[in-house]
């Protein structure tokens, strides 16, 4: 028992970090308010501190989340609420991966003396992808703590 309070302690930290995470960005990064060359000197340093360590967060916590459902299979409402925070962790991590990531790369191959005519373009698509992704995230903790202190609360009941 001991060990599943600790994993489920791990998982909501992780989780946490990640919401946090792109939060800050949400609240403290709107990109539109930059020059070209600001928003370029910005983008490329969080994503050079970030792009590597976000995603191992998150598949670290997805797979301590399907731990965490799997023993938690013989009830109903703790299980469920793991699922739906999987699918809420997973969507954040498509829409990284497929949405946020690609311009990522796209903006590390330029310069400040040759950022692109209609970069702008490229900037808010990637800045409705995190927006997407910050909800999803959000969500995806909500959930998270919620299926804790529903598998807890089941536990309690029947030990």
């Amino acid at each position: 028992m001991l060990a599943r309070y600790a994993l489920q302690f791990v998982d909501i930290i992780i989780i946490a970090l990640l919401a946090g995470t792109v939060f800050g960005v949400w609240r403290g990064y709107d990109p539109a308010g930059y020059s070209p060359a600001a928003f370029l000197e910005i983008h490329q340093g969080a994503v050079r501190g970030l792009n590597t360590l976000l995603p191992a967060m998150g598949a670290a916590a997805l797979l301590l989340t399907g731990w965490l459902a799997w023993g938690a299979k013989g009830t109903l409402l703790p299980f469920r609420l793991y699922l739906v925070a999987m699918v809420a962790m997973v969507a954040a991590g498509l829409v990284t991966r497929f949405g946020n990531q690609p311009i990522n790369a796209t903006v590390m191959t330029w310069t400040a003396d040759a950022i692109p005519s209609g970069w702008e373009e490229l900037r808010d698509t990637w800045w409705r992808w995190h927006m997407i992704r910050v909800g999803a995230t959000i969500a995806a903790l909500a959930l998270l703590v919620a299926a804790v202190m529903s598998d807890l609360s089941e536990r309690s009941v029947a030990g």
